[in-house]
C-alpha cells in the first residue's frame, strides 16, 4: 500500500504529478477544484462512519470538530441517517460552525473527569442511557475514555484520530456494555468512489471548510496557517492556477 507524501513516496507540490487512470474518479461538471481537493478528507470520513455501521435513526458523538470530524457529522447524517448527530471540542468557535454545518447537536467540553463530561453530554442532548455510536477524530485520551461512558450497551467506538501511541481506557466499561471497537486507516476499497458520488450528487457539500487557498508559490504561508490553526480547511493552488474570488468553477479530474 503506497500513499502520496508518505515515506519512499514524495508529495504533490509539484508542477506534474502522474497517476495511473484507474486511480483517478470524475467530479461532476459543477464541482470546482477546490471542492474536489477535499475529496481526500471526505473518503476518510466516510471510511470511518462505514466503520461505526450507522444506521438511519441512530445517534451518534463525534469527539474533535476539526475537518476530518465535521465531515463525519456530514456524511453520518446526510448520507447514512443518523438523526442525532453530536458534535464535541474545547472551541466554541468550531462547535458554532460544526452546529450550523452538520451536527444536530453541540458539547463544549471543559476539562471534568471523562465520566462526567459524559453524564452531562447525555443529560444535555437528552439521549437516554447512552448513544449508538461515538467517533474520536481528536486523538485525545480523554476524549476517548469519555467515549467509552457516553456508549449505550452494544454501542459502536471507532478511533479516528491520531494521538499517543500508549493510552489508558476503561476496558471495565468495553466488557460490561459488550461495546465494538474499531480502529480506521484512511479509506479502503470504494470509499472515494462514494465521497465523490456524495460530493457530485450535493448530499455532502465541503465548500463550507474550505476558509483559504493559498498560491503554489505560497505553501509555505498555507502550512503556516495551518499550523497555527487558522481556519477550517486550508488549500494550495496547482502552479499556474489562479486565484478565485471565492473558488470559481472548473472541470477537472481528481
Amino acid at each position: 500500500m503506497r500513499f502520496a507524501a508518505t515515506p519512499p513516496v514524495d508529495g504533490t507540490l509539484a508542477k506534474y504529478y502522474a497517476l495511473p487512470a484507474d486511480f483517478c474518479y470524475e467530479l461532476g461538471d459543477h464541482v470546482t477544484l477546490e471542492e474536489g481537493a477535499v475529496v481526500e478528507p471526505l473518503s476518510i470520513a466516510v471510511h470511518v462512519v462505514r466503520q461505526a455501521n450507522i444506521k438511519p435513526g441512530q445517534s451518534l458523538v463525534v469527539f474533535g470538530a476539526g475537518p476530518v470530524g465535521l465531515l463525519c457529522c456530514a456524511v453520518a447524517r446526510r448520507a447514512y441517517g443518523a438523526s442525532c448527530v453530536i458534535a464535541v471540542d474545547t472551541n466554541q468557535e468550531r462547535l458554532a460552525f460544526a452546529r450550523k454545518y452538520a451536527a444536530t447537536q453541540t458539547y463544549k467540553a471543559s476539562g471534568s473527569s471523562p465520566e462526567d463530561t459524559a453524564a452531562a453530554i447525555l443529560a444535555e442532548c437528552h439521549t437516554g442511557s447512552g448513544v449508538d455510536a461515538a467517533i474520536d477524530a481528536s486523538g485525545a485520551e480523554s476524549c476517548i475514555q469519555t467515549a467509552m461512558h457516553v456508549l449505550r450497551t452494544g454501542g459502536a467506538y471507532v478511533q479516528a484520530g491520531l494521538g499517543r501511541q500508549m493510552i489508558s481506557f476503561p476496558i471495565g466499561s468495553v466488557c460490561s456494555k459488550e461495546l465494538s471497537i474499531k480502529g480506521s486507516f484512511r479509506y479502503g476499497p470504494g470509499d472515494y468512489e462514494l465521497a465523490v458520488r456524495l460530493l457530485n450528487n450535493g448530499q455532502v457539500s465541503v465548500r463550507e471548510l474550505i476558509t483559504d487557498c493559498f498560491s503554489f508559490h505560497e505553501s509555505e504561508k498555507a502550512f503556516e496557517s495551518v499550523k497555527a490553526a487558522r481556519g477550517m480547511k486550508t488549500l494550495i493552488r496547482g502552479p499556474g492556477q489562479p486565484l478565485s474570488s471565492k473558488f470559481g468553477r472548473e472541470r477537472a479530474r481528481l
